[in-house]
């Protein structure tokens, strides 16, 4: 075999090696691309000065939902699922390339949440001198990698354990809602018995008063009080053991019998006593199981 002949072979298997490796690649991209449910675009790619300049930002994720893709900008309202988990999303990113004269290059990449490349496409480039229509060129060249692969989103089953926690942490709030909910229920339940049994009591009250009122209550003289005795002046005759007390006619009322306290007499046969309290002499006595208690005009 003659040395061109090697050549030629060998160039031939390095090319096979090469394009099998391609495949293999790519379908290893794609099964990787389609575990994840969305994609994210920045307001602005690093190589660019403003937001959404030229439009690429915009057009990136037009690409994206034309081909089968669920696109966002990052800045626009995004789906619940995504909200609580951003590692849904793959997120875009577009670069730069370097190198040839006169020409524009931009590659895209595809980014998980730890920010590792998923996927990459090959680089799109153009001779295109404006920059609005150079970007534009080179970005959907580029993007053709995208385009050509059958996106289907596949949940992995670590997406669909994420997807039941989610599920249940949804349900757990609901539950709290709902709880949360039945206790101010019964707790304004409470409050209105409680004021139904304040109006009750009120009407209550409200009825005993007027019933009261109609009522006619007959005055007594309280207990143990000091009833004043407008009776005869008594006078104290002097004995052995104490004194005779006789009216003005002159007659015995009372015998007073000495006791171990100053101005302090009992009365004999009787269940009483005679005491000074200040300058008035009181007479106090059980003689009806009741004290009855009456002040005497006595002169000793």
């Amino acid at each position: 075999m003659s040395i061109t002949l090697m050549k030629t072979h060998m160039k031939k298997s390095v090319l096979i090696l090469i394009i099998a490796i391609c495949t293999q690649f790519t379908a290893w991209s794609q099964e990787q691309i389609n575990a994840y449910k969305y994609v994210l675009i920045p307001n602005q790619f690093e190589f660019l000065s403003a937001k959404d300049q030229y439009q690429i930002n915009s057009l990136t994720k037009f690409l994206f939902n034309k081909y089968g893709y669920t696109a966002f900008l990052e800045d626009e309202e995004l789906p619940e699922d995504l909200k609580r988990d951003r590692c849904l999303a793959l997120k875009a990113d577009v670069n730069k390339v370097s190198g040839g004269f006169l020409k524009t290059k931009l590659q895209m990449s595809l980014l998980d949440c730890n920010n590792k490349v998923v996927a990459a496409s090959k680089v799109g480039e153009t001779r295109e001198k404006k920059y609005e229509v150079a970007y534009n060129l080179a970005l959907r060249e580029a993007f053709e990698t995208f385009q050509n692969f059958d996106y289907a989103y596949q949940p992995t089953s670590d997406s669909n354990s994420k997807m039941d926690d989610t599920k249940a942490d949804v349900a757990a709030i609901k539950d709290q809602k709902a709880a949360k909910k039945e206790i101010e229920r019964l707790k304004n339940e409470v409050e209105s018995l409680k004021n139904k049994e304040r109006e009750a009591v009120s009407q209550v009250e409200k009825q005993v008063i007027k019933a009261e009122s109609k009522t006619e209550v007959m005055p007594s003289a309280p207990k143990n009080t000091i009833v004043e005795d407008t009776a005869d002046l008594l006078y104290a005759q002097p004995l052995d053991n104490g004194y005779q007390i006789v009216d003005t006619e002159p007659k015995k009322v009372m015998i007073l019998l000495n006791t171990g306290v100053q101005n302090t007499f009992l009365v004999k046969g009787k269940d009483a006593i005679v005491y000074k309290r200040g300058n008035t002499w009181v007479y106090e006595s059980y003689e009806t199981e009741k004290l009855e208690t009456k002040t005497l005009n006595l002169k000793f």
